[in-house]
């Protein structure tokens, strides 16, 4: 420790000094970092496995207008294990959508001294604590500074405009609120202490700021500095801003002479980045629009106000969130890791803890567009499934995965494959997908049968005997017709959003199908749909019969059951009906279709290990 941190600690005494922080985003982590380098105590809580093991071993990085690191000991994947740390003071750097049920958790650790501090964007978000803890043991900070992840535990601080306010909500914690104060600007986070009259009035600032422009960055998908481009955009904003400004003054806030002005010119010094509102929507997440321009709005029908722009744009948000979150394909419940939409954030699930199995498999699919893991237990038991995106550059990101993987589960034994299979040189073995893909659909389905994997780059038709073993398959050309790219580039041509197809075409009875199966070709002619004006369902469903037709091409034999895996039929079910019609004969889609490959690939991996271990003990006899 420093002496400056020494002198620090000597001179808060028996203040509260051991903070619990719950939610390590980039305001979390920021935070983390100056309060133990203040001298504080910092006890971290987070579920995300990848994050907490990274921060375990390489600490805590912030870059950028600020650069600090800090390691961490304390470190918590629970409240109920955050709690036998004993904090004095909690603060909470979540999604404000997160908070009622991490909250209602976190009562856990009321004590009477317990204080708690919401470091959070938005208005009135203090009182989601408040209504748990009290009035007299919640705080409210408003920050000024900014960060987006570089990697799981590397904050990039995007901007910090001095000084952050801090108060106690009905001021009897006026102390507390001095010493965190002290603390933050003792090590150059500038904080200023402010009465509860004062922290109002800057959470209201903020979020006026805030709520001019994050709505219509996320649903015209501008970047900040490209909405304050456009003079039409700039109208909009200064009328969002007039309407929260009018809704203040009825709350008895006022922010002085030329207020819309001085946001105005503020705005304009906006960076080329999207806001974390508009980042969440854009990303198919929940947003926090109930307690930006849709606080105001409340507020605005209290004192009989109108708001019609920042309706619009809640209303908007919302609408879109609920479609997003209908649509979004149904994955498998199991996954702990959740990243930072974490929709189940600190929910205790038996199933996200480490396995207590004495052998673990894993399989790995390393597919063209996803990259699926599955381990198993020694039961055959799933107990950890997880996709990442195989197109992503920062290759780091796999080895976080296998990184947790490998410290939360004791994997004896591991299978590698699809396209990059040859290129995971850590498996021990590698199999074909077909032969995988045949594993894993047993594991669901055993006996005669077909399966059609439908993946990002091929098609292929397998048909398993009694015995589960493959009898036989076959592939499409090296042509990626009708496979997930396909579709991809098509959708994007038709400007259709593929999360929306399925159930566009089911509202069709369009029967045209597209003639050419050459990408280009099909954008071709998609566009000539386009220009003669055939709805968006009918392209939609147009898609689909062309895939469909594809498909039975191929030799299936449709006088056996058949099924279907892979990603595509994980997005896009309306296909099974269509198939359907063309077999005439049923079609299964088998769970979480997604994972089948990788599952098998933990099938065979545990199956070649024990076969070994009973050799093994043979020998030895």
């Amino acid at each position: 420790m420093s002496i400056r941190n020494k002198k620090i600690k000597r001179s808060v005494g028996k203040t509260p000094q051991k903070i619990g922080i719950i939610g390590l985003g980039p305001v979390g982590m920021i935070l983390a970092v100056h309060l133990q380098e203040a001298g504080c105590e910092v006890v971290l809580c987070d579920i995300d496995k990848i994050k907490i093991n990274l921060v375990r071993r390489e600490g805590l990085r912030l870059e950028g207008v600020i650069n600090k690191q800090a390691p961490f000991k304390n470190i918590c994947t629970s409240i109920s294990e955050l709690a036998g740390h004993d904090p004095d003071l909690l603060i909470f750097s979540l999604k404000t959508h997160q908070m009622p049920r991490v909250v209602k958790e976190a009562a856990m650790l009321k004590n009477g001294k317990l204080c708690v501090l919401s470091a959070q964007n938005g208005i009135d978000v203090e009182q989601i604590l408040a209504a748990v803890f009290g009035e007299s043991q919640t705080l409210r900070m408003v920050l000024n500074f900014a960060g987006n992840l570089q990697a799981p535990n590397v904050v990039k601080v995007t901007f910090f405009n001095p000084p952050n306010y801090i108060a106690s909500i009905d001021d009897s914690q006026e102390k507390t609120a001095k010493f965190f104060g002290a603390w933050l600007n003792e090590v150059k986070l500038q904080t200023e202490v402010v009465d509860s009259f004062e922290i109002l009035k800057r959470s209201w600032e903020k979020t006026i700021l805030n709520s001019s422009l994050s709505a219509l960055c996320g649903v015209g998908k501008f970047t900040m500095a490209e909405a304050m481009a456009m003079p039409d955009t700039i109208q909009l904003i200064e009328r969002v801003i007039e309407e929260a400004v009018e809704v203040a003054k009825a709350k008895k806030i006022k922010f002085g002479v030329g207020f819309i002005k001085k946001c105005l010119r503020y705005l304009k010094n906006a960076g080329d980045h999207f806001p974390s509102l508009a980042v969440d929507l854009i990303n198919n997440r929940e947003t926090e629009i109930d307690y930006f321009n849709g606080k105001i709005v409340e507020y605005g029908k209290k004192h009989r106000i109108e708001t019609p722009l920042n309706l619009t744009f809640t209303s908007l948000v919302k609408a879109i969130t609920q479609k997003q979150l209908l649509y979004q394909p149904v994955s498998n419940n199991n996954l702990p890791y959740k990243g930072e939409s974490g929709l189940n954030i600190f929910k205790e699930n038996k199933k996200n803890t480490p396995s207590k199995a004495r052998h673990c498999f894993m399989g790995i699919d390393l597919g063209s567009a996803y990259t699926k893991f599955t381990v198993i237990d020694d039961s055959g038991k799933i107990i950890y499934q997880h996709a990442l995106q195989t197109l992503n550059r920062e290759k780091i990101a796999l080895k976080h995965v296998l990184q947790m993987i490998q410290s939360d589960f004791p994997v004896k034994y591991s299978c590698a494959t699809g396209y990059g299979r040859k290129h995971f040189p850590d498996a021990d073995i590698i199999k074909t997908e077909i032969n995988c893909a045949a594993a894993g659909a047993a594991k669901h389905y055993s006996g005669v049968k077909n399966i059609i994997d439908i993946g990002g780059e091929d098609i292929k038709v397998i048909k398993c005997d009694e015995r589960d073993q493959v009898d036989s398959f076959y592939l499409n050309d090296k042509c990626a017709a009708g496979t997930g790219a396909f579709i991809t580039e098509i959708a994007e041509r038709a400007e259709i959003t593929t999360r929306e197809m399925s159930d566009l075409a089911s509202k069709s009875d369009f029967k045209k199908e597209l003639n050419s199966f050459c990408t280009v070709f099909a954008k071709t002619e998609i566009m000539g749909w386009l220009f003669d004006g055939v709805p968006i369902e009918d392209i939609s469903k147009g898609i689909y019969i062309s895939i469909a037709n594809r498909v039975a091409k191929l030799r299936v034999d449709t006088a056996v059951p058949v099924y279907m895996i892979g990603g595509v039929i994980a997005h896009h079910p309306h296909l099974k009906k269509l198939l359907e019609e063309k077999f005439q004969n049923e079609v299964h889609i088998v769970e979480n279709p997604q994972y089948i490959t990788s599952l098998g690939a933990a099938i065979i991996a545990k199956n070649i290990f024990n076969k070994q271990l009973k050799n093994k003990k043979v020998l030895n006899l």
